[in-house]
């Protein structure tokens, strides 16, 4: 069969391996390939090719691509992520999803107008969960306390005006990959809680660049074992001195 993946994130790229070994042809279309990527047939298979995105598909089956390019498929997936869709959530147009961005929120979490009662947890990325959580936690004990509405609304207008001048695309909004670390370590610091470790952040980086060098066994071959073993000294620390009844707490604040 003839495949055709609109996407070429995490789970194109997965897809298109797995499926590369027994479909007839895989192409993969991205909106996301620039000016000067790479069309065409990928290295190392006979049969995925990479086009730019869709422009439009016929009755017949025929997909034409923006660059051109046409072909005949059997089966077209959707890899495009998530949709933010909160149907069950009335909030008389407070908060609104428009182009796949959910706000205003302070901070990725809290409508300023809404606070405390309601947030949002891991819209940017599930890892967060844990911090945002116990921000939110201490928030709602009284432990922290939010600035007030006006002041909330008025930190949102100015972080979407910061990613309007950097040319980011408001469907863009979630996505803090680059920033990540820097968000994490503000939310310990509101917290009361240990910043990620910098071994931590060293190992997502050169796990996320491997993922680039070899898509097809990144899981399985890696160059960073000088951070597995920072990593096993760490935890190695910990047990030997018995003390990891103290630092789960910290954790769990």
């Amino acid at each position: 069969m003839v495949v055709i993946l609109i996407g070429s994130s995490s789970s194109a790229v997965d897809i298109s391996r797995d499926i590369a070994a027994v479909a007839k042809e895989v192409h993969i279309a991205s909106r996301s390939v620039k000016k000067d990527g790479t069309l065409g047939k990928l290295p190392g298979y006979e049969n995925m090719w990479l086009h730019s995105m869709i422009e439009n598909v016929h009755e017949d089956g025929t997909v034409v691509f923006k660059d051109g390019g046409a072909v005949c498929a059997d089966v077209i997936l959707h890899c495009t992520g998530y949709k933010y869709y909160f149907p069950f959530l009335d909030t008389s147009g407070i908060v609104a999803v428009d182009d796949n961005c959910v706000g205003p929120l302070y901070k990725r979490i809290f409508p300023p107008f809404l606070a405390p009662g309601l947030s949002f947890v891991g819209l940017p990325l599930k890892p967060l969960f844990e911090f945002q959580s116990k921000w939110i936690a201490g928030v709602l004990s009284g432990r922290l306390v939010l600035p007030s509405p006006e002041e909330m609304l008025a930190d949102v207008e100015a972080f979407y005006l910061i990613l309007e001048a950097s040319g980011v695309p408001k469907r863009y909004t979630h996505n803090i990959a680059d920033y990540q670390f820097k968000y994490d370590d503000w939310l310990a610091a509101e917290c009361g809680c240990p910043p990620v470790e910098e071994w931590r952040k060293e190992m997502y980086l050169e796990a996320s660049k491997n993922k680039l060098i070899r898509p097809e066994t990144f899981r399985d071959e890696w160059d960073d074992h000088h951070l597995v073993l920072r990593a096993h000294e760490h935890f190695g620390k910990h047990l030997s001195n018995g003390d990891l009844g103290e630092i789960i707490p910290q954790y769990l604040q």
